[in-house]
Protein backbone atom coordinates (compact mmCIF):
# COMPACT_ATOMS: atom_id res chain seq x y z
CA UNK A 1 0.00 0.00 0.00
CA UNK A 2 3.01 2.43 0.22
CA UNK A 3 2.87 3.38 -3.62
CA UNK A 4 -1.02 4.14 -3.30
CA UNK A 5 -0.16 6.30 0.02
CA UNK A 6 2.07 8.20 -2.31
CA UNK A 7 0.35 8.52 -4.86
CA UNK A 8 -2.71 10.03 -2.82
CA UNK A 9 -0.37 12.29 -1.06
CA UNK A 10 1.22 13.37 -4.61
CA UNK A 11 -2.32 14.43 -5.76
CA UNK A 12 -3.21 16.10 -2.70
CA UNK A 13 0.47 18.41 -2.29
CA UNK A 14 0.38 18.99 -5.57
CA UNK A 15 -3.73 20.49 -5.55
CA UNK A 16 -2.47 22.61 -3.16
CA UNK A 17 0.05 23.64 -4.61
CA UNK A 18 -1.71 24.06 -7.71
CA UNK A 19 -4.05 26.65 -5.38
CA UNK A 20 -1.73 28.50 -4.44
CA UNK A 21 -0.59 29.13 -7.72
CA UNK A 22 -3.87 29.94 -9.51
CA UNK A 23 -4.34 32.90 -7.51
CA UNK A 24 -1.30 34.35 -9.16
CA UNK A 25 -1.51 33.11 -12.62
CA UNK A 26 -3.36 34.61 -15.39
CA UNK A 27 -6.64 32.84 -16.91
CA UNK A 28 -5.18 32.35 -20.06
CA UNK A 29 -1.92 30.82 -18.54
CA UNK A 30 -4.35 28.23 -16.72
CA UNK A 31 -6.45 27.63 -19.99
CA UNK A 32 -3.13 26.93 -22.14
CA UNK A 33 -2.30 24.04 -19.36
CA UNK A 34 -5.73 22.83 -19.37
CA UNK A 35 -5.41 22.54 -23.34
CA UNK A 36 -2.00 20.98 -22.61
CA UNK A 37 -3.30 18.53 -20.35
CA UNK A 38 -5.93 17.34 -22.57
CA UNK A 39 -3.59 16.61 -25.13
CA UNK A 40 -1.51 14.68 -22.91
CA UNK A 41 -4.47 12.50 -21.92
CA UNK A 42 -5.78 11.67 -24.78
CA UNK A 43 -1.82 11.04 -26.26
CA UNK A 44 -1.56 8.12 -22.99
CA UNK A 45 -5.15 6.67 -23.64
CA UNK A 46 -3.60 6.09 -27.18
CA UNK A 47 -0.81 4.34 -25.62
CA UNK A 48 -3.13 2.64 -23.52
CA UNK A 49 -4.96 1.33 -26.59
CA UNK A 50 -2.13 0.21 -28.95
CA UNK A 51 -1.01 -2.02 -26.69
CA UNK A 52 -4.02 -4.44 -27.02
CA UNK A 53 -3.97 -7.74 -28.95
CA UNK A 54 -7.78 -8.18 -29.11
CA UNK A 55 -9.60 -5.61 -30.86
CA UNK A 56 -13.07 -7.71 -30.19
CA UNK A 57 -12.23 -7.89 -26.71
CA UNK A 58 -11.85 -3.71 -26.70
CA UNK A 59 -15.18 -3.32 -28.29
CA UNK A 60 -17.72 -5.84 -26.04
CA UNK A 61 -16.04 -4.48 -23.14
CA UNK A 62 -16.71 -0.94 -23.79
CA UNK A 63 -19.92 -1.61 -25.47
CA UNK A 64 -21.08 -3.71 -22.14
CA UNK A 65 -19.45 -1.84 -19.63
CA UNK A 66 -21.28 1.67 -20.94
CA UNK A 67 -24.67 0.14 -20.89
CA UNK A 68 -24.00 -1.78 -17.12
CA UNK A 69 -22.42 1.94 -16.29
CA UNK A 70 -25.48 3.59 -17.83
CA UNK A 71 -28.31 1.64 -16.09
CA UNK A 72 -26.34 1.73 -13.03
CA UNK A 73 -25.82 5.89 -13.36
CA UNK A 74 -22.33 5.70 -11.83
CA UNK A 75 -21.40 9.22 -13.30
CA UNK A 76 -24.51 11.13 -10.85
CA UNK A 77 -23.49 9.37 -7.97
CA UNK A 78 -19.46 10.33 -8.82
CA UNK A 79 -21.67 13.85 -9.08
CA UNK A 80 -23.11 13.24 -6.15
CA UNK A 81 -20.25 12.16 -4.14
CA UNK A 82 -18.50 15.44 -5.39
CA UNK A 83 -21.53 17.62 -4.40
CA UNK A 84 -21.55 16.16 -0.98
CA UNK A 85 -17.77 16.87 -0.21
CA UNK A 86 -18.69 20.33 -2.17
CA UNK A 87 -21.20 21.04 0.71
CA UNK A 88 -18.62 20.33 3.21
CA UNK A 89 -15.94 22.12 2.41
CA UNK A 90 -16.41 24.38 -0.19
CA UNK A 91 -18.60 27.51 -0.50
CA UNK A 92 -19.15 29.08 -4.23
CA UNK A 93 -18.44 27.34 -7.42
CA UNK A 94 -20.28 23.91 -7.38
CA UNK A 95 -20.02 22.92 -10.75
CA UNK A 96 -16.63 23.71 -11.39
CA UNK A 97 -15.62 21.35 -8.15
CA UNK A 98 -17.29 18.60 -9.18
CA UNK A 99 -16.65 18.91 -12.60
CA UNK A 100 -12.72 18.96 -11.23
CA UNK A 101 -13.22 16.35 -8.83
CA UNK A 102 -14.68 13.84 -11.64
CA UNK A 103 -12.85 14.63 -14.12
CA UNK A 104 -9.39 14.43 -11.89
CA UNK A 105 -10.42 11.32 -10.37
CA UNK A 106 -11.47 9.74 -13.49
CA UNK A 107 -7.98 10.70 -14.67
CA UNK A 108 -5.71 9.44 -11.82
CA UNK A 109 -8.03 6.11 -11.73
CA UNK A 110 -8.08 5.05 -14.80
CA UNK A 111 -5.44 4.02 -17.67
CA UNK A 112 -2.26 1.74 -17.80
CA UNK A 113 -0.39 3.04 -14.82
CA UNK A 114 -2.96 3.01 -12.30
CA UNK A 115 -4.46 -0.48 -12.78
CA UNK A 116 -0.86 -2.16 -13.79
CA UNK A 117 1.14 -0.39 -10.95
CA UNK A 118 -2.21 -1.37 -8.49
CA UNK A 119 -2.09 -4.96 -9.36
CA UNK A 120 1.74 -5.36 -9.72
CA UNK A 121 2.00 -3.50 -6.09
CA UNK A 122 -0.74 -5.99 -5.11
CA UNK A 123 1.17 -8.95 -7.15
CA UNK A 124 4.92 -8.59 -5.86
CA UNK A 125 4.78 -5.41 -3.72
CA UNK A 126 6.40 -4.00 -6.27
CA UNK A 127 5.33 -0.41 -6.06
CA UNK A 128 7.53 1.26 -8.63
CA UNK A 129 4.78 1.74 -11.19
CA UNK A 130 2.78 3.84 -8.65
CA UNK A 131 5.99 5.60 -7.55
CA UNK A 132 6.52 6.89 -11.33
CA UNK A 133 2.79 7.66 -11.69
CA UNK A 134 3.02 9.82 -8.07
CA UNK A 135 5.46 11.93 -10.31
CA UNK A 136 3.41 12.60 -12.88
CA UNK A 137 0.02 13.29 -10.51
CA UNK A 138 2.03 15.25 -8.75
CA UNK A 139 2.53 17.80 -11.58
CA UNK A 140 -0.91 17.18 -13.38
CA UNK A 141 -2.38 17.93 -10.03
CA UNK A 142 -0.47 21.39 -9.74
CA UNK A 143 -1.60 22.41 -13.17
CA UNK A 144 -5.39 21.31 -12.70
CA UNK A 145 -5.45 22.93 -9.52
CA UNK A 146 -4.62 26.04 -10.85
CA UNK A 147 -7.01 26.29 -13.76
CA UNK A 148 -10.14 24.14 -12.09
CA UNK A 149 -9.58 24.97 -7.89
CA UNK A 150 -10.36 22.71 -5.13
CA UNK A 151 -11.91 19.95 -6.25
CA UNK A 152 -8.39 18.34 -7.72
CA UNK A 153 -7.50 17.98 -4.01
CA UNK A 154 -10.48 15.76 -3.25
CA UNK A 155 -9.70 13.41 -5.94
CA UNK A 156 -7.25 12.51 -4.21
CA UNK A 157 -9.44 10.62 -1.74
CA UNK A 158 -10.68 9.17 -4.92
CA UNK A 159 -7.06 7.67 -5.54
CA UNK A 160 -6.69 6.08 -2.29
CA UNK A 161 -9.86 4.47 -2.70
CA UNK A 162 -9.65 3.07 -5.93
CA UNK A 163 -6.02 2.09 -6.28
CA UNK A 164 -6.01 0.47 -2.40
CA UNK A 165 -8.85 -1.69 -3.25
CA UNK A 166 -7.63 -2.87 -6.64
CA UNK A 167 -4.27 -3.42 -4.74
CA UNK A 168 -5.83 -5.46 -2.24
CA UNK A 169 -7.85 -6.81 -4.68
CA UNK A 170 -4.83 -8.14 -6.51
CA UNK A 171 -2.99 -9.44 -3.75
CA UNK A 172 -5.87 -11.74 -3.24
CA UNK A 173 -6.86 -13.11 -6.98
CA UNK A 174 -2.81 -13.15 -8.04
CA UNK A 175 -3.23 -16.84 -9.12
CA UNK A 176 -6.68 -16.22 -10.92
CA UNK A 177 -5.54 -13.05 -13.32
CA UNK A 178 -3.56 -13.57 -16.72
CA UNK A 179 -0.98 -10.75 -17.96
CA UNK A 180 -3.74 -10.60 -21.45
CA UNK A 181 -6.49 -9.51 -19.11
CA UNK A 182 -4.34 -6.89 -17.73
CA UNK A 183 -3.21 -6.26 -21.19
CA UNK A 184 -7.14 -6.00 -22.02
CA UNK A 185 -7.91 -3.44 -18.92
CA UNK A 186 -5.20 -1.01 -19.76
CA UNK A 187 -6.57 -1.03 -23.29
CA UNK A 188 -10.18 -0.36 -22.20
CA UNK A 189 -8.91 1.79 -20.23
CA UNK A 190 -7.06 4.21 -22.81
CA UNK A 191 -10.17 4.36 -24.44
CA UNK A 192 -11.81 6.00 -21.17
CA UNK A 193 -8.69 8.25 -21.60
CA UNK A 194 -9.80 9.36 -24.60
CA UNK A 195 -13.33 10.10 -23.44
CA UNK A 196 -12.30 12.02 -20.90
CA UNK A 197 -9.48 14.52 -22.91
CA UNK A 198 -12.39 15.11 -25.22
CA UNK A 199 -14.13 16.27 -22.16
CA UNK A 200 -11.11 18.48 -21.14
CA UNK A 201 -10.97 20.26 -24.25
CA UNK A 202 -14.75 20.90 -25.00
CA UNK A 203 -15.15 18.76 -28.10
CA UNK A 204 -18.46 17.65 -27.15
CA UNK A 205 -21.80 19.61 -26.13
CA UNK A 206 -22.92 17.77 -23.89
CA UNK A 207 -20.30 16.08 -22.53
CA UNK A 208 -19.79 12.39 -22.75
CA UNK A 209 -20.42 10.59 -19.55
CA UNK A 210 -16.77 8.74 -18.94
CA UNK A 211 -17.81 7.73 -15.24
CA UNK A 212 -20.49 5.26 -16.51
CA UNK A 213 -17.92 3.40 -18.80
CA UNK A 214 -15.91 2.63 -15.72
CA UNK A 215 -17.37 -0.92 -15.49
CA UNK A 216 -15.71 -2.02 -18.95
CA UNK A 217 -12.11 -1.27 -17.26
CA UNK A 218 -12.97 -4.92 -15.58
CA UNK A 219 -14.39 -6.94 -17.90
CA UNK A 220 -11.61 -8.31 -19.86
CA UNK A 221 -10.92 -10.21 -16.72
CA UNK A 222 -13.78 -12.52 -18.08
CA UNK A 223 -13.36 -12.21 -21.29
CA UNK A 224 -10.44 -14.92 -22.17
CA UNK A 225 -12.55 -17.80 -20.51
CA UNK A 226 -15.62 -16.38 -22.41
CA UNK A 227 -13.66 -16.47 -25.86
CA UNK A 228 -12.06 -20.10 -25.06
CA UNK A 229 -15.46 -21.87 -24.23
CA UNK A 230 -17.32 -20.29 -27.40
CA UNK A 231 -14.11 -20.89 -29.55
CA UNK A 232 -14.23 -24.81 -28.33
CA UNK A 233 -18.24 -24.35 -29.26
CA UNK A 234 -17.40 -23.09 -32.66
Amino acid sequence: MLGVIANASAVFAGGLLGLLAGRRLPERITDAMMAALGLVTAALGVVCIVGTRDSLCLIVCIVVGTVLGELLRIERGVERLGEAVERRFSHGGRGRFTQAFVSCSILYCVGSMAVMGSIQAGISGDNSILFAKSVMDFTASIAFAAAMGPGVVCSGFCVFIFQGALTLLAGAAAPLLPEAAVTEMSAVGGVLLIGLSINLLGLREPKLHVANMLPAVFLPIGWAPLAAWLGGMF
